[in-house]
């Protein structure tokens, strides 16, 4: 064979063997969520305009009977994600992730991937390294404890781990030794607008040159698994700091532990968290213990039920730095869901919850108004019935 038709014939095979193996190392996934309902809520009011220095809604517009945009078991979302074989145990990994209302088909929040922006390295015997922006390392730990598995609908997710539960510009790290996780990470700057309301002082931006602490935030986490027995633990803390006035920082620590306990089709959990929210000038804004308590259980392959009783002692609340501290009334709330699957990936649902002193999953400043569910003046309880149907992708 002359030499031009070897070279020709060991590119061609080499380019054949390149192809297969980017094929077979790396792979990319398209994958979603859309989870639609009908709702009705009594006794409902407006969010306040300015939700940074007002706790109260207005008036009440009594009852509610609509399409509510964070669906009922899962905000909708969708995102891309891959990984990539590095050889010797290791791969390159990312993840993209965006929330959408599935009833409008609008952005939940700015910007586009506003759930995940991630990219890393990952080893399977050390873990991971992952940047951008992700879940805390507290989230990680305590969200598989949630009775309603962090339902949209009536279930104070964002109030037990509070509106930073995801951060930008972090760097976490996530390993797993057999049936122990750890977890780790460092965020250089939060900021955002809607992780000041109910702070009473507005955010500058992350990674402030000559400020470091100025919006920065860390936490870590440990849990473990085995025989049917899960627990986890875990810290974060959050210093935000006001545009106007860098170098002053305030400052939300929330401590944490769950539980749970699996036999045949029966689960049992319950957990308790602990925060100190503090502005600038050492202030209290909120000091408040969080408590839950849930059971689901499967009546059959296809229908499980949902039950969970939340309960918040609200020692202390001063919605600005110069304000006079109250101690509030303590919400507690019951929900319930019924969930039958239809498929592997579509089910629908039929989920209700009543509240007493206070709004369903503890809507207020706190969680933004995010679910639209502000207590009126002069109301002291709130039920809502949603039913829907949701798909995976």
């Amino acid at each position: 064979m002359k030499k031009s038709q070897l070279a020709h014939a060991s590119l061609a095979a080499l380019g054949t063997m390149a192809a297969g193996v980017v094929h077979a190392q790396t792979n990319v996934t398209l994958y979603g969520v859309i989870d639609g309902s009908i709702e009705y809520v009594n006794r409902v009011g407006t969010a306040p305009a300015n939700l940074a220095t007002t706790g109260t809604a207005t008036a009440p517009v009594g009852k509610r009977f609509d399409m509510p945009r964070a669906g009922g078991l899962s905000a909708s979302r969708w995102g891309l994600r891959g990984t990539e074989d590095l050889g010797q145990g290791w791969s390159a990994l990312f993840n993209l992730e965006s929330g959408f209302d599935w009833d409008s088909g609008n952005l939940t929040t700015a910007p586009l991937f506003n759930r995940a922006a991630i990219v890393g390295l990952g080893n399977k015997d050390h873990g991971r390294l992952t940047f951008g922006r992700q879940y805390t390392s507290m989230t990680d730990a305590l969200i598989v404890f949630a009775p309603l598995r962090f339902a949209a609908s009536y279930e104070p997710g964002v109030w037990w781990l509070g509106l930073n539960y995801r951060q930008s510009n972090m760097a976490k790290y996530r390993g797993k030794f057999g049936g122990v996780q750890v977890g780790a990470h460092y965020s250089f700057g939060t900021a955002s607008s809607l992780q000041a309301a109910g702070t009473g002082q507005p955010l500058g931006p992350g990674e402030a040159p000559g400020n470091i602490k100025d919006n920065s935030a860390w936490g870590a986490a440990v849990s473990y698994e085995g025989g049917g027995f899960a627990v986890g633990v875990g810290y974060d803390q959050w210093n935000p700091a006001p545009a106007a006035t860098p170098g002053n920082t305030g400052r939300e620590r929330k401590t944490g532990v769950a539980a749970s306990y699996t036999t045949g089709r029966l689960k049992i959990s319950g957990g308790y968290r602990y925060r100190d929210s503090q502005f600038s000038n050492d202030a209290t804004l909120i000091r408040d213990d969080f408590w839950f308590a849930g059971v689901n259980y499967d009546v059959t392959a296809a229908l499980g039920v949902q039950l969970g009783y939340y309960y918040s002692n609200i020692k202390q609340y001063r919605p600005t730095p110069a304000g006079v501290a109250t101690n509030p009334a303590n919400p507690q709330q019951v929900s319930l869901v019924l969930d039958y699957s239809l498929s592997k990936r579509t089910d629908v649902y039929l989920a209700s919850s009543y509240v007493h002193n206070g709004s369903l999953i503890n809507d207020g400043p706190f969680t933004g108004y995010l679910f639209n569910y502000p207590q009126a003046p002069g109301q002291k309880n709130m039920v809502g019935v949603t039913t829907g149907v949701r798909h995976i992708f």
